[in-house]
């Protein structure tokens, strides 16, 4: 048993050392006294703790696919692919945390410490094989999260987001419980396994399985903001600090796609009488969660509400993916996430900079943003263009390669809709990028924490997002290659 065990924590490594770093750096705070303002060795330990991490994972990519502890976490090339993005998502928004002034100097710290603490229960969210380590890596998530948003407690704003995360979250919460309960009373097992097997020996159309599965996938919907649980979204952008919101667009939202994908893949991966019901469902909330957030970003005066509808839309897109898993796109959910990442840290970075001159994210203040900081303002336009799925960028390779795979899974329908949205989006991208070109500036005053180091992480976050859109072969070449453990 015990040796079973260590043999089991070697596989686990990752996660350990993210733990480990959340300790160290909780330990760390509690030696700083309230009117210390800059916490240099809590920012390194935890850059220090992520690059190990990642260090670990890119070593975890070799290992053959298995379940281990009791086949409850799974250790697969899909799962540790997604873990790398969510690491390199976190780290990107250490950085954006130590430059904005929408979270107070004594509160850094802090954010670093729940950051990590998300992180752990998305990567166990990403690994999760049995219903139990899925609820436990949602709440991990879930309820440090819902501490983030608050962390401006001075601004009602950031008080009301909270307040509406968390009551949505435990509702949501509570629903994805009653699923599971039915589905452990159907098939007698919390594991993915007897559970898979349990949907495929289905020689009708069950109700009672498809009614458990739909309150199943209302928690993890809910992460993910799609369609019809989004509605918390904007309100929880807009409210939470600029960090904070970077850091909502990635972390949740990737573990979220990870166990949506593995769910339907390993469920309705192999046709069965309630396969077509679910993919149809899928498929009508991917199309739903498009049209939603594109069309609800139009007329958006604030940037952090723009992003977050945004949002949205790419979460329709790659829900799209998740349909044609076996076909193509697991790589192209895997590029997409990972290239959303880079567009996303770019555009909240430049935003916090903006709302650190300003006091405000108001689309207003961002006029002239070429004229007044050429590099933030280029960096701006880049990101947007990407997003909007404009060549030669990685946005457009990312849109591209999804929508193809539907195509090539005959999902003719919504790869319409899915280009039709894309359309819509240019509108508020380019709307926001003319300003910024082509109107007068508000003031030309200088951002005073707009420093080299700032610059040299602009670039640095852009370039993946040129390179990318450039020579996208091997990523995606590597990509494929992934592999899912079922069991």
């Amino acid at each position: 048993m015990t040796t079973n065990l260590l043999a089991n924590l070697s596989f686990y490594i990752p996660e350990m050392i993210v733990i480990v770093t959340m300790m160290s750096l909780l330990f760390m705070e509690t030696a700083y006294a309230n009117n210390e303002r800059r916490r240099t060795f809590v920012y390194v330990t935890g850059v220090i703790g992520m690059l190990l991490c990642l260090f670990s994972l890119f070593k975890n990519l070799g290992v053959e696919a298995q379940g281990i502890f009791a086949n409850a976490v799974v250790v697969d090339s899909f799962s540790t692919m997604m873990k790398i993005t969510m690491v390199i998502g976190t780290l990107g928004t250490f950085y954006i945390s130590h430059k904005s002034i929408d979270i107070y100097d004594e509160l850094k710290s802090e954010y670093l410490i729940m950051a990590v603490g998300v992180l752990i229960g998305g990567m166990l969210l990403a690994s999760s094989n049995n219903m139990l380590t899925l609820y436990l890596g949602v709440e991990t998530l879930s309820i440090l999260s819902y501490v983030m948003t608050s962390l401006k407690r001075r601004d009602n704003l950031s008080s009301e987001a909270a307040i509406k995360y968390a009551l949505y979250g435990g509702v949501t919460a509570g629903i994805m419980l009653f699923g599971m309960s039915h589905l452990y009373g159907m098939f007698g097992s919390i594991q993915f396994g007897p559970i898979i097997e349990g949907i495929k020996g289905l020689e009708s159309f069950n109700v009672a399985a498809v009614i458990s599965l739909l309150l199943f996938f209302v928690g993890i919907g809910y992460k993910i903001a799609c369609f019809p649980f989004h509605m918390w979204s904007p309100d929880v952008y807009q409210g939470s600090p600029v960090p904070v919101t970077a850091f909502f667009s990635i972390v949740p939202k990737i573990a979220g796609i990870a166990v949506v994908a593995r769910v339907t893949y390993s469920f309705f991966g192999t046709e069965t009488v309630n396969t077509h019901i679910w993919n149809s469902l899928i498929a009508l909330i991917a199309a739903l969660t498009m049209t939603v957030g594109n069309l609800s970003a139009l007329n958006q005066k604030s940037v952090k509400r723009m992003l977050a509808f945004s949002s949205i839309g790419h979460v329709g897109l790659i829900l799209m993916g998740v349909l044609t898993f076996g076909n193509n796109g697991m790589s192209a959910i895997l590029f997409y996430t990972l290239i959303y990442t880079f567009m996303t840290l770019v555009a909240f970075f430049v935003t916090t900079m903006v709302v650190n001159r300003t006091g405000s994210d108001d689309a207003v203040y961002f006029r002239g943003l070429m004229k007044t900081h050429p590099i933030l303002g280029m960096s701006f336009l880049i990101a947007l263009f990407s997003l909007a799925g404009l060549p030669p960028f990685g946005g457009f390779v990312a849109k591209f390669n999804i929508i193809s795979s539907a195509v090539g899974n005959g999902l003719y329908t919504l790869s319409i809709v899915a280009a039709i949205n894309s359309v819509i989006s240019l509108v508020y991208y380019l709307k926001l990028a003319r300003s910024m070109v082509f109107d007068t500036a508000d003031s030309e005053e200088t951002i005073e924490s707009y420093s080299l180091a700032s610059r040299v992480y602009v670039i640095g976050m852009v370039i993946p997002i040129i390179f990318l859109g450039l020579f996208w072969n091997n990523i995606y070449h590597l990509y494929s290659s992934a592999k899912l453990y079922l069991n």
